[in-house]
């Protein structure tokens, strides 16, 4: 590769944080700033969104993916389909990174926004439900649990610290322990203190319709009648690999830590935003998080090219 091919920043990740800040450094009109995606991630799964500033019925993640990037693209950002596998910096402390069939990308600072994924079984109905009678977040959906009959799906200590979470929200609310992990005594205590009943059996089917879930089928072929649901089966997914191959410091659940200022990792010109640092993982969150990284990319990039220049 050649310094032309040297993009100024390249954005890793087209979720919620990586498209704000592609969206805000594009409209400084200065950069050349590639968004690589591979299309997958949690934004993907979520059939509404509630919580966002104007869309008080709702907006669905692809829906905010898709006009992101029409977004992005209109202030010059440019996109490529890819999964990068590796990231390294050459001699010129560029970062290099190589996507899965090989291709190699290079750029003078660098953005990881490549977020977590859920752990979830795969279980009839409920991939449809995701996001619109079925949630992950309680500080984005505790509201819609609001007076209705909920049932959480999880394992163990987190399944049933989530049904006490939730306990003040709901009109009656249940947990099965889907995955039959045990759970402390304090939380089982817990649970029979708050007359949250507790089940341990695995779910077989999710039944609802168009996406609103109604009942929960066991194994043992009883049926829970449910109007919400919430899941929490712990060991989610941190994409964080990219930034432990550059050495950047990772908490200990393998988040990535970053300035709580301007985002900016333990390693020089690397920023990291969204879910895979440490934040409460709502997606206006995420949002103002990318926005900020772009801000202090921009800051940085500026410095930089005066440096240079003088």
């Amino acid at each position: 590769m050649m310094d032309s091919d040297v993009k100024d920043c390249i954005i890793v990740g087209g979720g919620i944080a990586g498209l704000q800040a592609a969206i805000q450094l594009g409209r400084y009109s200065a950069y050349d700033v590639l968004v690589i995606d591979r299309g997958t991630g949690r934004s993907t799964i979520c059939k509404s969104y509630r919580n966002i500033l104007g869309w008080p019925d709702g907006v669905s993640g692809d829906e905010l993916r898709q006009r992101g990037r029409k977004q992005a693209e209109a202030v010059g950002v440019t996109f490529a389909a890819d999964d990068i596998r590796k990231a390294e910096r050459d001699e010129a402390k560029y970062f290099v990174l190589t996507g899965k069939d090989g291709t190699r990308y290079r750029a003078k600072s660098m953005l990881l926004a490549t977020g977590l994924m859920d752990r979830f079984p795969k279980l009839p109905g409920l991939m449809s439900t995701l996001g619109t009678s079925v949630f992950v977040c309680p500080d984005c959906d505790g509201y819609e649990i609001q007076d209705r009959k909920t049932v959480v799906l999880g394992s163990g200590d987190p399944g049933a610290s989530m049904a006490i979470l939730l306990s003040e929200r709901a009109k009656e609310i249940i947990y099965v322990n889907h995955e039959g992990q045990p759970a402390s005594s304090e939380n089982m205590t817990q649970l029979a203190n708050l007359g949250i009943p507790y089940i341990e059996k695995r779910v077989t089917e999710i039944q609802e319709e168009g996406g609103i879930l109604s009942a929960v089928v066991l194994e043992n072929g009883s049926i829970i009648r449910a109007e919400r649901g919430f899941i929490s089966f712990g060991g989610n997914m941190i994409y964080s690999e990219l930034a432990e191959q550059l050495g950047a410091e990772l908490e200990h659940n393998r988040h990535v830590k970053t300035d709580p200022r301007s985002k900016m990792t333990s390693v020089e010109m690397l920023w990291a935003a969204g879910d895979l640092g440490v934040h409460s993982e709502l997606t206006t969150v995420a949002m103002g998080e990318g926005a900020t990284a772009a801000i202090w990319i921009h800051k940085t990039l500026k410095k930089m090219t005066s440096q240079a220049v003088t």
